[in-house]
């Protein structure tokens, strides 16, 4: 039988606290996250940013016990893939390949070749396809199969997205469900859907499917619950973890969490719709800070829908997806890593100024900025990096 190695691509998270420094640093030199017209900026700007954030970054992890979740999470999600596939008759081995932190993505790829692997799906665990996800994922493998020849000899199959794969919105919507039946009136109830925002120039100047695939998952997820339940929920859709001076994708979760209070919601089910697995994004910002904010606006019942984690109905999706790609026309890694036509990377033609929306404009030029004051406070030995104590 062919030996199938099936890859599952994440972002990772620190484990420790100690961790959380070079992770900061790790996401934040990848150009997706932060774009600068000049190359060689790109790592000391990680620094830079990584350095200021990582005290307030750690006590969010302490909140949840002191390291995310995510890599034990993801390595039982791929050995229950590997169980489900098995059993299912496919010769498969499944392995995790995070973006910022271990296990890096060289890892998985150092250990198809080592097994001996023959072909390869590539799985990503981003329901949603999104230059920022997916796509940088996708570029990584890209990179390191262009300087591998032995890499290069196996065949790879790649899904884009599976946002609107039935198993998975059923899964969705059973998770959902359990939540809606805790309220005296589950038909009253209102369904909150929030998912991790995108810099608004990502899908106006750079072409990104993101916002359209999680609004139209959106709905899907709410049709399976309409025809299941035989009544339709209210819902809402917004967007969580903006960061930086950008207009992201719009509304934001917080304020339509004040706007639903006022509006007199007392009963709400909130749904972290583009993530698959706990990590600070659940545990900390939805359970702590969103649950704070929705009490502090009146809403008296916030039920939280646990991420899909190694829910067996999720799991058996997953395996569905692995033996669609097996079995149907090969998409090439070569094809899903190309950016969308109007994405601009790093290094630019040409340094632009003015204020307009494209991101790598605004990012570059403000990183700029904060880098060049940083090297002139570090000189003359005094500024408002020293009077917050952070220098």
């Amino acid at each position: 039988m062919t030996r199938i190695g099936v890859v599952l691509m994440n972002l990772g998270g620190p484990e420790r606290i100690q961790d959380v420094g070079p992770f900061l640093y790790n996401l934040f030199s990848d150009p997706e996250i932060i774009r600068l017209p000049i190359r060689s900026l790109q790592k000391p700007m990680a620094w830079l940013i990584s350095s200021l954030r990582s005290s307030k970054s750690q006590q969010a992890y302490l909140s949840i016990g002191g390291g995310s979740p995510l890599r034990r999470i993801t390595e039982q999600q791929a050995r229950e893939l590997q169980s489900e596939l098995r059993q299912r008759g496919i010769n498969a081995t499944s392995y995790v390949a995070m973006r910022y932190w271990h296990p890096f993505t060289e890892s998985a790829v150092a250990d198809l070749k080592a097994d001996g692997i023959e072909e390869v799906v590539v799985l990503p665990l981003y329901p949603h396809f999104s230059i920022s996800t997916s796509g940088s994922s996708f570029r990584e493998l890209e990179r390191l199969r262009q300087s591998d020849t032995t890499f290069q000899k196996l065949s790879i199959r790649c899904i884009r997205s599976w946002y609107n794969h039935p198993g998975y919105l059923n899964a969705m919507a059973d998770l959902i469900s359990n939540q809606i039946f805790l309220s005296e009136i589950p038909s009253k109830v209102n369904i909150f859907f929030t998912a991790h925002g995108v810099p608004k120039s990502y899908v106006e100047d750079a072409g990104d499917p993101y916002q359209k695939e999680i609004e139209s998952c959106a709905a899907l997820i709410m049709n399976v619950l309409k025809n299941r339940l035989g009544y339709e929920n209210p819902y809402t859709l917004a967007y969580q973890s903006r960061v930086g001076p950008e207009e992201w994708l719009r509304p934001y979760t917080n304020e339509v969490l004040e706007d639903l209070g006022k509006a007199g919601i007392r009963d709400l089910v909130v749904v972290p719709i583009s993530f698959v697995s706990e990590h600070i994004e659940t545990l900390e910002e939805i359970d702590i800070e969103y649950r704070e904010l929705a009490k502090k606006n009146g809403i008296e019942n916030f039920y939280r829908v646990p991420a899909l984690d190694t829910y067996p109905a999720f799991i058996s999706s997953l395996a569905d997806l692995v033996i669609s790609s097996l079995n149907g026309p090969q998409v090439e890694l070569e094809t899903v890593s190309e950016l969308p036509t109007k994405v601009k990377l790093y290094p630019q033609e040409k340094w632009q100024w003015g204020w307009n929306n494209s991101s790598e404009v605004w990012n570059g030029r403000v990183a700029m900025i904060v880098f060049l004051s940083f090297v002139f406070e570090l000189i003359i030995g005094k500024g408002p990096l020293h009077l917050l104590g952070l220098l």
